[in-house]
């Protein structure tokens, strides 16, 4: 059976309910890896998960997710303390030193291997764990999907974060990330991806669609129009989709028809978890319904 895996950040989202906040399971990583397992693919977390409150609630919430290779740590969870615009876009502000979401280290990360890796968001770029996990992963011999979701507000040095990006790029096969992200980059285009080793590049443009890039050329697919309540999780539901076309077609075969196919998917996909408060990505009976 393909083994997929997700490492990165499980932390908690505190969400804006009236007046208060509520407390939501978030993370990009643990996003992806419960988006990936509500589509059926087995898939296993990488990242600490604290021994609190917060510790209980996470587990709840990744239920279908193996934890088995995660780590269990005294140590509190990351904050992320969202708020939501007018259109119902996200902005974060993140409480992250000192605590089990970014306490990657050689000596419990697994000494197996997935099939697939998907790693991402601010696991890659937090040292002193981005770091051991870019050593741990780089031994892997696995196909990884790269997911930066840059976050300026964490890490505003634009080289810092273009540095670590193109290292990661380096043993990844696939590398996915919004057109907010290569603007605050200063990409021009995505050349720069295929220069340092990635096979496919997409790239989400919100209600505009996904364009995925190959040597092949260029596939697009347009958005899906629903009613957003918030966009919380999406991006990280499209690298799901991504891992699963990944699994199931195998990566040399994503170009063209197929690519298209994945990527449709992809953007049925965001759009419905784009209908609900929170991260909260569909089931595989559910997107197949839609």
């Amino acid at each position: 059976m393909t083994k997929a895996w997700v490492a990165g950040e499980v932390l908690i989202d505190l969400l804006p309910f009236g007046n208060e906040k509520k407390a939501v399971v978030g993370g990009g990583a643990a996003n992806t890896a419960k988006a990936l397992a509500n589509l059926g693919i087995t898939t296993s977390f990488i990242g600490g998960v604290s021994s609190d409150e917060y510790g209980e609630l996470i587990r709840k919430e990744l239920e279908r997710v193996d934890l088995s290779r995660a780590l269990n740590s005294d140590l509190p969870i990351a904050l992320a303390i969202v708020s939501l615009d007018a259109d119902g876009s996200a902005s974060y502000e993140f409480r992250l030193e000192g605590t089990a979401t970014f306490d990657f280290r050689k000596d419990w990360l697994s000494k197996d291997r997935p099939d697939v890796l998907h790693v991402g968001t601010l696991a890659t770029i937090i040292e002193p764990g981005a770091s051991e996990l870019f050593e741990w992963a780089s031994g892997l011999n696995a196909s990884v999907v790269f997911d930066p979701n840059v976050r300026p507000s964490v890490v505003p040095d634009r080289k810092k974060y273009r540095d670590a990006i193109e290292k990661w790029t380096k043993i990844a096969a696939v590398v996915k990330l919004s057109d907010e992200d290569l603007a605050w980059l200063g990409y021009e285009g995505v050349d720069h991806f295929f220069e340092f080793g990635a096979k496919l590049v997409v790239v989400t443009r919100g209600a505009n669609g996904i364009d995925g890039y190959t040597q092949s050329g260029l596939v697009s697919v347009p958005g899906v129009v629903v009613d957003v309540v918030d966009t919380v999780g999406a991006g990280d539901t499209v690298g799901a989709v991504l891992v699963e076309g990944l699994v199931k077609y195998g990566l040399k075969n994503l170009v063209s028809e197929r690519l298209f196919e994945v990527l449709n998917r992809a953007a049925k996909a965001a759009a419905i978890t784009c209908t609900r408060a929170g991260a909260k990505p569909p089931t595989r009976e559910e997107l197949e319904r839609s």
